[in-house]
């Protein structure tokens, strides 16, 4: 087999190759032989159809195009490997018309990961804000635990900031109630703005048994990003009890016995908090040095791939929710035509965080052991809301292991620049992130580089007949 690559633009090449016709003879005789043993021609015994006749009853195409469609995909993988070609994605192949005892010919257009050089990454200082934990938040968080101990009481007041009530709901356009507008005995916390704007408003100051109308946009439904007439009757008003905080309720809520060891495990635990989120955003402040340092061309057909991957998981989302796109566009108080740019940028920035995370894996010969594997397996699959297992067997059934073998070396990749860069907070004190930091450090920007699991290169084999 003979091959030659030209390169049509930085991240695109046409490869052209020739298969001898011996080379090819193997796969066609296979071909006769698979044909021959499903179709049933009188005077002959199943599998033994000579090829003459196969010929003759279906035509010499018919074998050619399994014997290719069979071929071609060891052929032009030869191709890429004797040339040496990093390829992402899809290959556009052109087949010339394959005559009898002639050789095989046909070009195979194809985007390849661009070329550049690693960034240097050794100087990047960047600032991240202080670490602290003030006595509010401690007393904030302790709080929080004792509302999970804490006991609702029904009261018959007028509903105040902090009571949980139950509500029944009407929303209504040109006063017709719309059907998937009501609910009825819905619990609620008033203070949480779980509910549509206005709500809180509406209902402080009200008792059990009254009601209240406000105007408001419709989060959910066939009527999402519209305005309506809200009808909101409370129908039960309840408060909590909180326990006492004592000794007892430390021994109640945790495994200490005094209060104040209680407190102190709990500013510990916000502080730890606090230097991982210090590390979090040192990730993303270096990466993003490191996409500052560098021009780099995009393939195409990559940033395309993920913008109409995206789309369609929002497709998803939208109808999940009962919504539209343009109910969603209005919530989000942009236009489409802003959330398309935005969204460009993103993809574009992440493709170009995936190639240079992955060049400086391979210049620093980074590996994932199969214990880091199994660590990003499950962390995935908690993100994916499924067991382990499941997702395991999800992942392997797709052939999406390599696609996770990537994201867990682009993370180790990431994490080797955030250590070897200059980390100070506010106030000028230097953040040891080798400290602090978790051994396997994946997230970019809070998500995956590849956060949908899914490898550029990873895309189905596909080819066009002249």
């Amino acid at each position: 087999m003979k091959s030659a690559v030209e390169t049509l633009d930085p991240t695109r090449v046409r490869l052209t190759v020739e298969v001898p016709y011996e080379e090819l003879k193997p796969s066609l005789d296979a071909a006769y032989k698979k044909i021959a043993e499903q179709v049933s021609i009188p005077g002959f015994r199943k599998g033994k159809v000579p090829a003459a006749v196969i010929d003759q009853r279906f035509g010499r195409g018919a074998a050619l195009e399994e014997a290719i469609n069979t071929s071609l995909p060891q052929f032009y993988g030869q191709a890429v490997e004797e040339n040496k070609i990093e390829v992402v994605g899809q290959p556009d192949v052109d087949l010339s018309e394959l005559e009898p005892g002639q050789a095989l010919k046909f070009t195979a257009e194809v985007d390849v990961r661009p070329e550049f050089e690693v960034p240097a990454y050794d100087d990047i200082e960047v600032e991240v804000e202080d670490a602290t934990v003030a006595d509010e938040a401690v007393t904030e968080r302790i709080d929080d635990i004792r509302k999970r101990f804490g006991a609702l009481k029904e009261v018959e007041r007028e509903v105040a900031d902090g009571d949980f009530v139950t509500l029944d709901l009407a929303a209504s356009i040109d006063g017709e109630v719309l059907e998937d507008g009501t609910a009825k005995g819905m619990s609620y916390e008033v203070g949480s703005t779980q509910l549509i704007e206005g709500t809180d408003e509406a209902i402080i100051g009200k008792k059990a048994g009254q009601t209240a109308t406000f105007p408001s946009t419709l989060l959910g439904g066939s009527h999402a990003g519209e305005e309506a007439t809200i009808e909101v009757t409370v129908t039960a008003v309840k408060e909590r009890e909180l326990p006492e905080l004592d000794d007892e309720f430390a021994q109640l809520a945790s495994e200490f016995d005094t209060i104040e060891e209680f407190r102190a495990n709990v500013r510990e635990t916000l502080e730890r908090s606090e230097q991982f989120e210090q590390v979090a955003s040192a990730r993303d402040k270096v990466l993003e040095v490191l996409l500052e340092r560098v021009d780099i061309p995009l393939p195409k057909s990559v940033v395309d791939a993920e913008l109409a991957w995206r789309n369609e998981a929002l497709d998803r989302q939208i109808a999940m929710g009962g919504m539209t796109r343009e109910g969603f566009f209005k919530l989000q108080e942009k236009t489409e035509e802003e959330y398309n740019a935005e969204l460009a940028d993103e993809v574009r920035d992440g493709v170009k965080a995936q190639f240079i995370l992955d060049k400086l894996a391979n210049a620093e010969e980074i590996s994932v052991n199969e214990g880091e594997l199994t660590n990003h397996l499950i962390q995935r699959a908690s993100q994916a809301g499924m067991r382990p297992d499941e997702f395991a067997q999800q992942i392997s059934s797709a052939g999406q292991i390599p696609a996770l073998v990537g994201e867990v070396r682009r993370g180790k990749a990431l994490n080797l620049v955030l250590e070897a860069a200059k980390v100070k907070d506010a106030s000028g004190n230097e953040v040891d992130v080798k400290k602090i930091n978790a051994p396997d450090v994946e997230d970019t920007d809070g998500e995956n580089p590849d956060s949908h699991g899914r490898d550029p290169e990873d895309e189905h084999y596909g080819h066009k007949h002249d």
